[in-house]
């Protein structure tokens, strides 16, 4: 029932029976983790305590919540540092652009294990994805099997740590409250707007970047030419710096103190 499902919590380790029978190492993880996620994940966007699994291959994500038909990506690397590193691979280049660009890209579960137990899971949303953290790799030689097929990377480092939002960490639970107020958090930053988000994302991600909760607009004023590269096309970039902050301020990540100072909202 889902007063029962509420009250228990999550049992990390993986129910490794289910793994006899598979000899390819990517279907026992891909079959471990995913009944994990099944047995024991809620959804953070809504709250509702179940987690449906799609279709096996199918191409729009691995789970959805019957309630808030929100989507749900599992990717997930063994690892017994806890790190995920840098970048995680993805399917089909031109597949995620083009999701990212139409708005129906799933939200993304990132799950670290070792030992045959979960160690950290994370939530990223779906409105923190733009184009900018997809990596084009190179595609694959003329005597492959998909010849010219071209992956792609999601650069996690480039991802604001707003949109990171810890649901295991360091093989401890974090609350489900907690889960649900970071996301619910995160909704102030939707736009369909795929240029305005950009903008929004990497400007956050550079006061993030800054260390300790005050700055300054000349402190901002140091990301001008990085941010002119990932936006090369605009010419007027300090001011469009100005204008982020003021967005940030309005949805309720950053304080304005006044003469050109700010404070993080925690």
């Amino acid at each position: 029932t889902f007063a029962r499902k509420i009250e228990c919590s999550m049992e990390l380790s993986f129910d490794n029976s289910l793994a006899v029978g598979y000899k390819n190492h990517s279907q026992i993880a891909r079959r471990l983790t995913e009944d994990w996620v099944g047995r024991n994940m809620f959804c953070p966007v809504c709250g509702n305590p179940i987690l449906t699994h799609y279709e096996n291959n199918k191409p729009v994500a691995d789970f959805y919540c019957e309630h808030c038909h929100s989507d749900f990506e599992l990717k997930s690397k063994e690892c017994s540092t806890g790190i995920l590193g840098n970048k995680i691979n993805d399917g089909a280049y031109d597949t995620m652009i083009s999701r990212i660009k139409s708005y129906n890209n799933p939200n993304f579960f990132f799950m670290n294990y070792a030992d045959g137990a979960v160690n950290n899971l994370w939530l990223i949303p779906n409105h923190f994805f733009v184009p900018s953290i997809i990596e084009k790799r190179k595609p694959l030689s003329d005597n492959a099997r998909r010849a010219g097929w071209t992956g792609c990377n999601i650069l996690l480092n480039e991802i604001p740590d707003s949109g990171k939002i810890p649901v295991i960490r360091n093989s401890v639970e974090v609350s489900r409250e907690e889960v649900l107020y970071r996301y619910k958090r995160t909704e102030t930053l939707i736009t369909k707007n795929l240029e305005s988000r950009g903008w929004l994302m990497d400007v956050l991600a550079c006061v993030e970047r800054l260390p300790g909760d005050e700055f300054t607009l000349e402190e901002m004023y140091l990301f001008t030419d990085e941010l002119q590269q990932r936006h090369p096309s605009n010419s007027f970039i300090q001011p469009k710096i100005r204008q982020q902050l003021q967005i940030l301020r309005d949805r309720g990540y950053i304080e304005f103190l006044g003469r050109g100072h700010y404070r993080k909202r925690r």
